[in-house]
């Protein structure tokens, strides 16, 4: 099933403090809003997909903990507010601790304005591959880094760079290394099987 898109009239947009109210009243929702001002209602995952993003969060947490200097993690429940105002809520996502901090604390305790600099999206038997891929393709175009989408159904993942660089990895006995930008951080795609 596809994600359900709301359209909110353009004389009556949602300002970020309404948005921010609506989604706490419907935390069961999952909730973001596009470029657009129009709200995104996806369908919760199933278990299979909750176990396989447990486990991602679970590995990447691991090198953010021997890492903590260089930066912040997020799991699926932080929404950030990107530059061209639409609000993303990632399966994972790392902020640079130089660019965390410059936020105030109101900022971070809301959607923090904010892209950030690597995000993972992965996909679940609700997602539309194709709807996905754009989703990465936005999160570049706002100012992230590094995107990877991970594709459990079909063992497939793809990356995405500031630099317009985007591959594909098939097959999950592969590996995605995180650069420069998560020097040491490597994710086996074998351990989301």
């Amino acid at each position: 099933m596809d994600a359900l898109t709301i359209q909110i009239p353009d004389q009556y947009p949602m300002t970020d403090d309404e948005l921010f109210a609506f989604c706490a009243a419907n935390k069961e929702l999952r909730i973001e809003r596009d470029e657009y001002g129009q709200l995104i209602i996806m369908s919760p995952t199933g278990s299979f997909t909750g176990n396989k993003n447990f486990r991602l969060a679970g590995m990447f947490w691991q090198w953010v903990e021997r890492n903590p200097d260089l930066g912040y993690g997020f799991d699926s429940t932080a929404g950030f507010t990107l530059p061209d105002n639409s609000m993303r809520s990632p399966d994972v996502s790392w902020i640079k601790k130089e660019r965390w901090e410059s936020l105030t604390i109101e900022q971070q305790k809301k959607f923090a304005p904010i892209c950030p600099d690597f995000v993972i999206e992965l996909r679940s038997e609700s997602d539309s591959l194709a709807q996905l891929k754009s989703k990465m393709k936005h999160w570049i175009k706002n100012g992230c880094q590094l995107a990877w989408l991970i594709d459990p159904i079909d063992e497939m993942a793809y990356v995405y760079t500031m630099n317009g660089f985007e591959f594909e990895v098939t097959g999950f006995d592969n590996t995605l290394d995180g650069g420069e930008l998560l020097s040491g951080f490597q994710l086996f795609l074998c351990k989301l099987r």
